[in-house]
């Protein structure tokens, strides 16, 4: 594959978590919709993993399958009407992370990070 083919991948990646974003506000998404879309994109937007990355191979193995997996999963859930309507809007509003999303990702990393000094410190 070249490499604007892995280009398009990740920004219809993108556009798809957005637009899952929308649909999970829409109030004619159904709860168990609902549920399954908030627990794939926090997977998929969150630092932490299931299977750190720093293992070989099954590190990336959670990236590669489990999000794919939970993404196809949610869609299958949420009415067609309701996605399509998701899509034009995330196509319309370009994602934007916002200062409370930029202070929530720095947030998480220095919680870790003093998490990770701590540990290390009460194991030495």
């Amino acid at each position: 594959m070249n490499r604007r083919t892995w280009k398009q991948r990740v920004a219809d990646l993108k556009r798809e978590l957005h637009a899952l974003g929308i649909a999970y506000r829409d109030p004619r998404t159904p709860r168990l919709a609902r549920i399954v879309t908030a627990v794939v994109l926090a997977y998929a937007l969150s630092p932490i993993d299931l299977i750190p990355d720093v293992i070989p191979v099954l590190g990336y193995l959670d990236d590669l399958v489990l999000v794919p997996l939970g993404i196809v999963w949610a869609l299958r859930l949420i009415p067609a009407p309701v996605m399509a309507d998701a899509r034009r809007r995330a196509d319309e509003a370009p994602l934007r992370l916002g200062r409370w999303g930029a202070v929530g990702v720095v947030a998480t990393w220095l919680v870790l990070v003093a998490t990770s000094i701590v540990a290390w410190r009460a194991w030495r």
